[in-house]
């Protein structure tokens, strides 16, 4: 019989079930997807010539497992919030406490592993669609990924079947030691808040003064390094709590005092609410808060990451394209490139020396990197002087694009003249240099390619000055650090904003009876849900606009090793907020749906929405 009435509880409720459900899938499908990286040694480790990768994982996946456990509490909470009135009606119907307890740890066991077993599922399909995505349309190299991994579902398994446990226990126990008078008015007891007021002053000085210095101490990391950052982390975080838990309640109480602002509309209500909803959120909206720095910050350093190969690439090669002894057929090629500079050099050589023309060098200058000091180094790209074609810089530069059988030999630049007079083997060397290196990346590797088949010399060596093989260098070692930003970007975000709606739902059911009390007085539904949406809006706000100037002050620790760690930073923020806000607008129709169910007003007309 208590089964039944489980069933019919749990269908009465089917949307809210649902709900939890869909969220407790995506959170073992992310932590599936995760883990199936970080026990990828072979993956991390073909993917970054960082010796800690697979140790920043791990540390990292303990990082998702605590936040993953947090998430749990909220979403737990969400589904007693929903049934503890259910069980207080069972209780006084007669139903044994023993009978209620396995019921409720039935319910939250098997809902949990349900979940687990049908998101680790998803996970596997996920791992392989995001995979596919950053190598089709990023254009990066992974290698030995693989998105199923028996070892990454066993932890995700065995991990979420002891946090379900524990919850299952923790809320069979936390139900039948309340008295039932206890659970039915759970959602009717106040909250009693006592505020200090030199306590509540001080706590905005701090919150106000422990940022500034966090955010000093990320803008000379160069000048403070590991002490600064570990100093940052601390601050940054206090500064966080002491600006949700002072700072935000202080500006709403202005907004408060304000009267052309507060008792316009609901804004006084709505006011009131975000007072109340801060205080009992400060921890919640901390964590979002730092979480979203860290979320957006990996985002953005990973996709800024990408930025960083074509920079590096550009910066390392002096030409687009080097080839020596070229072919007619190669000409051809090379004219379909439109390029935009086409140096040819004549070389003669013989068995110590090799001799280049000085007249070519003052028609066609040759390009040199020149390389000035700074954080990070300023680099030019400058036009040789024929004059200078016999420094022994220059002559390095050139010696470069030799073949490697010619990089051991003298070079001599001669005049026409001279040249003329060298009965010697003649050669070519041809420089060429295109509008949009990235746009032709295909045909310039087809070119480079057949370069090293025709001198098969170069195929002997690792390393030449072809910019590709440069850029296929840079792409190697970048492209496994943007594919893991990117990926823990997007997971850290579904956790965050999916703990803070489940945080926003599981205190929904003791603001049903404000709602229908405004609604009974004569409210107009349309300024009920305004208010709705601007009270879900400023706390998904608020912790999203502090977690962004985090992460702008933050990028300026990346400038040590990148040109320009802020360049289209409006990609990932723009990814970013699109997601951030799909779940602001899913939060606000659930909450919407549960706070103002249709009721009976005064007159006794029912009205149906």
């Amino acid at each position: 019989m208590l089964w039944k009435l489980s069933l019919t509880g749990i269908k009465s409720r089917l949307r809210d079930y649902l709900v939890l459900f869909s969220g407790l899938v995506m959170a073992s499908a992310i932590f599936y997807m995760f883990e199936s990286m970080a026990s990828n040694e072979a993956f991390l480790k073909s993917n970054t010539i960082v010796a800690a990768t697979v140790i920043i994982f791990r540390l990292g996946s303990v990082l998702l497992g605590i936040i993953t456990f947090v998430y749990i509490l909220y979403a737990n909470s969400f589904l007693m919030t929903m049934r503890q009135k259910d069980y207080a009606m069972f209780m006084m119907l007669g139903a044994k406490v023993r009978k209620i307890a396995q019921m409720i740890f039935s319910e939250t066991f098997v809902v949990g592993i349900a979940a687990t077993l049908v998101g680790s599922a998803v996970g596997v399909g996920l791992t392989s669609i995001v995979h596919q995505l950053l190598v089709d349309q990023l254009d990066i190299n992974i290698s030995h990924f693989t998105p199923f991994s028996i070892h990454g579902l066993l932890i995700t398994v065995l991990f979420f079947a002891i946090l379900f446990l524990l919850a299952a226990i923790v809320n069979a126990f936390s139900i039948v030691k309340k008295p039932i008078l206890a659970l039915i008015r759970a959602d009717q007891t106040p909250t009693r808040i006592k505020q200090h007021k030199f306590l509540f002053f001080l706590e905005v000085v701090l919150g106000i003064a422990f940022l500034g210095c966090g955010y000093y101490m990320m803008k000379h990391v160069e000048t403070y390094q590991v002490f600064g950052m570990g100093v940052a982390l601390v601050t940054i975080v206090l500064g966080t709590y002491f600006i949700f838990h002072s700072v935000i309640i202080f500006f709403l109480s202005l907004l408060k005092k304000s009267e052309q602002i507060s008792l316009k509309k609901l804004n006084n209500f709505t006011l009131s609410q975000l007072s109340f909803r801060i205080r009992e959120y400060t921890q919640m909206l901390s964590m979002v808060a730092m979480l979203f720095a860290l979320a957006l910050g990996a985002l953005t350093v990973g996709l800024g990451f990408r930025n960083e190969i074509s920079e590096m690439t550009e910066n390392a090669a002096g030409y687009d394209l080097v080839m020596n002894n070229p072919r007619a057929e190669d000409q051809q090629k090379i004219k379909e490139l439109s390029p935009t500079l086409s140096a040819s050099y004549t070389q003669k050589e013989d068995a110590g020396t090799i001799y280049y023309n000085a007249s070519e060098f003052v028609a066609q200058p040759l390009i040199m990197i020149k390389y000035e000091d700074g954080t990070p180094p300023k680099i030019t790209k400058e036009k040789v002087p024929a004059e200078k074609m016999n420094e022994l810089t220059v002559q390095d530069e050139l010696r470069g694009y030799e073949l490697p059988e010619q990089q051991e030999k003298e070079i001599k630049v001669v005049s026409q003249s001279e040249f003329d007079q060298l009965s010697l083997p003649q050669s070519t060397l041809q420089l060429v240099q295109v509008k949009d290196f990235q746009a032709n990346l295909e045909p310039i590797k087809a070119l480079a390619t057949q370069n090293k088949t025709n001198n098969p010399s170069l195929q002997k060596v690792e390393y030449s000055n072809q910019k590709y093989e440069m850029y296929e260098g840079y792409n190697s070692l970048f492209s496994g650090f943007e594919f893991m930003g990117f990926f823990l970007g997007l997971a850290f975000l579904t956790m965050l904003a999916s703990c803070l709606m489940f945080k926003i739902l599981s205190g929904s059911k003791s603001d049903i009876a404000r709602y229908e009390m405004l609604e009974k007085i004569g409210t107009r539904r349309g300024l009920l849900k305004q208010s709705i949406r601007r009270e879900v809006g400023v706390l998904f706000l608020a912790p999203g606009i502090l977690g962004v100037v985090h992460v702008l002050f933050g990028l300026q620790m990346f400038g040590l090793f990148m040109q320009n760690p802020y360049k289209d930073i409006w990609v990932p923020f723009t990814i970013f907020f699109v997601l951030y806000f799909i779940y602001y607008v899913l939060t606000t129709w659930l909450y919407t749906g549960i706070v103002l169910k249709n009721i009976l007003r005064l007159e006794g007309n029912i009205i149906d929405e």
